[in-house]
C-alpha cells in the first residue's frame, strides 16, 4: 500500500537550505575535517528538516516520519548534485 508525504515538510526543508546555501554557501554543509575530501556533515541536513518541523503553524500536526525522512533524503540528494557540480567546475 501506498504511503501519503506530507509534502509540506519537504517543501519547507528545500526552502531552508536554499536560504543557507544562498547565505553560507555549500562549505558550511561539508566537514572541515576527516580524510574524504567532500563528506557532508550529516548535523547540518538534521539542522535543516528539524528548523522546518519546528517551523509548522501551531495548528498544524507534528509531521510524520516518513514525511521527515524523505525530506532529509531529498536535501542531501540536493546537497550531493550540488557538490558534484562544484567538483566538475573546479576540474576533481
Amino acid at each position: 500500500m501506498a504511503q501519503i508525504i506530507d509534502l509540506s515538510i519537504v517543501a519547507d526543508a528545500k526552502r531552508y537550505f536554499h536560504k543557507l546555501l544562498d547565505r553560507r554557501g555549500i562549505a558550511y554543509f561539508l566537514r572541515k575535517e576527516g580524510h574524504q575530501l567532500f563528506q557532508i556533515e550529516q548535523s547540518k541536513v538534521e539542522m535543516v528538516v528539524r528548523t522546518a518541523a519546528r517551523a509548522r503553524p501551531a495548528h498544524m500536526p507534528r509531521p510524520p516520519i516518513h514525511a521527515v525522512d524523505r525530506a532529509r533524503k531529498e536535501i542531501r540528494r540536493e546537497l550531493i548534485r550540488r557538490v558534484v557540480q562544484a567538483m566538475l567546475q573546479t576540474g576533481l
